[in-house]
């Protein structure tokens, strides 16, 4: 594999756009990242749109990628729709640094789009293809999580208001982001009064509906020089299904625990060497749970990791410093490339919550069930860790 980094980055704001479609959520944020890379548009050579949602709710399974590009004055090039749950963004990033890093093209464009709040039946749950029978059943996200959060309330003694500080702290953090959905201080006493919405998750326990689109452009180490003295390598892009096996512990995630194993491996670093993450915040107890997958602390702790300040701002390893899904929103197609948008702008030194002396990001989407009952894992997950390039 060859040397690939992120020369541009763009995205949209998340929050609720009835005025907006999916291609023109995905135009604005792919021109962006145009402008961003200071790139000619004839340069592009191959690009890849992330989306999970838009066949099922507006009839356009194919060919978003290429409306997007279209209007952007980009044809005739390789253009490919991801469809991979909830890390359809980050897959269409590694498809763009494959592409790139094999040689088979020197600059590739990486889109993510999703336009969620305008689906019929307000309310209606959103859950994973495969599993429409235990849907049918009763069977959605905060179920799953609820019970995930309950084992390991049971297991681990993590508490109610642990998880509330995971939701306080990502709205904190949330505050000086333009891009974030809600951006208001919210307090633990307030998360664990808001409405319940599965035992022992309440509303502000999980993450809102919304809508939005990211971006990147990527390019070989041998063109460069071309666009930026100071680029963003993508050290590693991992991606592993789950194991599939009987699950006895609902409190861990196999695919994300590989997942992140081959990160580490293809980027020659372990989690302590991490300078701050992003990672897929659904629920609080996601949070607390990717603590524990990722190496950040011991199996268990990691509801003290929160309480003790070590995912704060300042704290040992600062986690969702964008405001992360509880936050900033989770149009699920596009949130794994405004994860990378957020690392880059905290590597550039940019950022509005800034890291201070930030130089390796880990940033992880993951999502789909391939079976809620006896196996107890996602069927993506994608890690990507990111490394200042200069």
């Amino acid at each position: 594999m060859r040397t690939v980094y992120i020369i541009g980055v763009g995205m949209t704001k998340f929050g609720r756009f009835p005025e907006s479609n999916v291609i023109e959520l995905g135009r604005t944020a792919a021109l962006n990242a145009l402008r961003d890379a200071g790139i000619n548009k004839k340069d592009i050579q191959v690009a890849y749109a992330g989306h999970a949602r838009t066949g099922q709710l507006y009839n356009r399974e194919c060919g978003v990628g290429q409306s997007i590009l279209w209007e952007l004055g980009i044809s005739g090039i390789p253009i490919s729709s991801v469809g991979n749950f909830c890390s359809s963004g980050s897959t269409a990033l590694r498809e763009a640094w494959m592409a790139v890093g094999t040689g088979m093209y020197d600059v590739a464009f990486a889109i993510g789009v999703e336009k969620l709040t305008g689906r019929a039946g307000k309310g209606r749950p959103l859950t994973s293809d495969g599993v429409e029978l235990l849907t049918v059943m009763g069977f959605s996200p905060p179920i799953y999580f609820g019970n995930v959060a309950t084992r390991h309330m049971a297991d681990y003694g993590t508490t109610p208001e642990q998880c509330a500080m995971v939701a306080v702290k990502n709205r904190k953090n949330a505050g000086p982001n333009p891009r974030c959905q809600y951006k208001d201080p919210i307090t633990i006493e307030e998360v664990l009064n808001s409405p319940v919405i599965v035992e022992p998750l309440t509303l502000l326990n999980c993450c809102p509906t919304t809508d939005g689109s990211a971006a990147a452009i990527l390019c070989s180490k041998e063109v460069v020089s071309r666009y930026t003295s100071k680029p963003i390598e993508i050290a590693a892009s991992a991606l592993r299904s789950g194991p599939y096996k009987k699950c006895k512990d609902i409190t861990t995630f196999g695919s994300d625990r590989m997942s992140a194993l081959d990160a580490y491996e293809t980027a020659g670093i372990g989690p302590e060497d991490i300078d701050f993450a992003e990672v897929h915040d659904c629920f609080t107890i996601a949070e607390i749970i990717h603590y524990e997958d990722f190496g950040f602390c011991k199996k268990g702790e990691g509801g003290r990791f929160v309480e003790e300040g070590m995912a704060d701002m300042g704290g040992k390893l600062p986690v969702s410093p964008s405001g992360g899904l509880m936050s900033r929103g989770h149009p699920i197609g596009a949130t794994g490339l405004a994860q990378v948008a957020e690392a880059v702008w905290q590597l550039r030194g940019v950022a509005e919550n800034q890291v201070e002396g930030a130089k390796v990001a880990f940033t992880h989407c993951a999502g789909g069930f391939q079976d809620t009952i006896e196996l107890g894992d996602v069927q993506s997950s994608a890690v990507t860790i990111l490394k200042r390039g200069w």
